[in-house]
């Protein structure tokens, strides 16, 4: 999950607004895009056009300058399906009958610039309401403000926590839009940018300016996210670990070490990182691929390793009659390896008009462990900004995804096994295709609403199933 936010100016009355802020909202876990560079694919359409994204308003008085960092979001997404056909469901498939749900997203942001290279940022959230069928049924669900397992706790925790060290390698410097992962309003052009601490993986690997952020642009799994990326996570989608990013005017090179869950879709860390931990790397070259068009071209790298189970030996165990059904989890404890790579593009067609587009693959033997359950991904879309039709702070978008799995993880789930998120009781395979629309209406200062749709064909890779509509409304407001 990923936003856009103002920056809130620390003042007399801050404190005042923290309480009311604390007492009305109720918080929940959201990723943020990284600070932006002239060079990036929004920042050069919106400089050459005079047009383009504009950022978030918010509702209270704001200020792009200061050491300090006070903000806040909320965001509801209410969704709802009909009656749809299937011939059998099992313990993690979405309903086939009408259902409807809603999540809410409560953030608090604070931070503190220690100097002109170092700054602390803390992140407090808390998560309330559901999403359809508890979240289960569908690989690239259809809401990801939604936490995996609706029995943890509702009260607030911290999301993130980190340290944020800048080393200049230059003298010259550059812009920087300040954000909630960094308050600085210049940086070196050339850099070594360093992060330690409680952190969300996508805050800065797969980062896409048109498809990542759940409050104001699209809200599917594997639009906003590359489906096949497993990236390290807890059941929140918060790990602990190092981002090194390094950064040139026209490329960055950035590496992540985390650590892993204890099992799959897991709350609890283990904190092995000599034996279970993940590496993720990503080259990312500023260039467009029409001739004069600002573009983004990102390639991704990760590998993961933890006691995840191997599907093929899961189908092996339950073929010679040692279990009932396979169980990726009935196993001795192991470390077993899962690695993947991904394309992540953008390209500006105008100064209001953005194609975006996601490549993912992983092995796939072993169990999806952290994100999801998708193996393969390829995804196209556009982002339009209001601009175009003469309200600037709109926007809309369409994508559309195609989601697969392994081989293995087919046979798996045919044969009455489960994952974390999917579990028909059996499967007649097909590709999970997702069509998703949306429309973001600013209605005043810091309110924005965004109806939607979603058109969902093979959920869970079944064609026993489906094809289901999902429609939604969502409510983001801005502090």
């Amino acid at each position: 999950m990923r936003v856009h936010t103002k920056i809130i100016k620390v003042s007399k009355p801050w404190g005042l607004f923290l309480i009311t802020f604390l007492d009305l909202v109720v918080f929940n876990g959201v990723a943020i895009t990284q600070e932006t560079d002239p060079s990036t694919p929004a920042a050069a359409s919106a400089s050459s056009e005079a047009v383009g994204p504009t950022a978030p308003e918010s509702m209270v008085g704001h200020s792009e300058h200061g050491r300090y960092l006070v903000s806040g979001q909320i965001n509801f997404i209410f969704q709802t399906h009909p009656d749809f056909s299937a011939a059998y469901s099992g313990v993690n498939s979405l309903s086939p009958y009408y259902e409807k749900a809603t999540s809410r997203v409560m953030t608090l942001y604070t931070g503190v610039r220690l100097n002109n290279s170092t700054e602390v940022l803390v992140d407090i959230e808390e998560a309330g309401g559901a999403g359809l069928s508890t979240g289960l049924g569908v690989a690239g669900f259809p809401n990801m403000d939604v936490v995996r397992n609706p029995c943890l706790s509702k009260a607030p925790y911290l999301a993130r926590g980190m340290i944020h060290k800048v080393f200049s390698l230059s003298k010259k410097k550059v812009d920087s839009e300040r954000t909630v992962l960094s308050l600085f309003e210049e940086l070196p052009r050339r850099r070594l940018e360093i992060r330690f601490g409680k952190i969300s993986t996508v805050d800065f690997f797969d980062v896409n300016s048109v498809g990542s952020d759940t409050h104001l642009q699209f809200t599917n799994w594997s639009v906003d996210n590359n489906g096949a990326y497993d990236y390290a996570a807890d059941t929140r989608g918060y790990t602990v670990g190092f981002v090194a990013d390094y950064e040139e005017r026209r490329w960055g090179f950035r590496f992540g070490e985390m650590l892993m869950p204890k099992v799959a879709n897991g709350m609890d860390l283990l904190w092995r990182p000599w034996q279970v931990h993940a590496e993720n790397y990503e080259l990312e070259l500023r260039r467009g691929m029409i001739r004069k068009k600002a573009g983004v071209v990102r390639v991704l790298g990760f590998t993961n390793h933890a006691n995840m189970g191997v599907y093929r030996d899961a189908v092996t165990q339950f073929q010679e009659g040692l279990v009932p059904v396979p169980d990726i989890t009935h196993h001795p404890w192991h470390v077993t390896h899962k690695y993947g790579f991904g394309a992540n593009l953008e390209q500006s067609l105008t100064g209001n008009l953005t194609a975006f587009g996601r490549f993912g693959w992983n092995n796939g033997k072993t169990e999806s462990f952290a994100f999801t359950e998708i193996d393969q991904t390829f995804e196209a879309g556009l982002g339009a900004y209001g601009a175009l039709w003469h309200r600037r702070k709109d926007r809309a978008g369409l994508a559309v995804v195609s989601n697969g799995i392994s081989k293995d993880h087919q046979t798996y789930l045919a044969d009455g096994g489960h994952g974390f998120i999917l579990g028909d009781g059996g499967l007649r395979y097909g590709r999970e295709n997702i069509v998703e629309t949306f429309y973001t209406a600013h209605i005043w200062r810091g309110m924005y609403v965004a109806p939607g749709l979603q058109y969902i064909v093979n959920p869970g890779y079944n064609r026993d199933r489906g094809p289901v509509l999902v429609s939604s409304f969502r409510v983001h407001l801005e502090f």
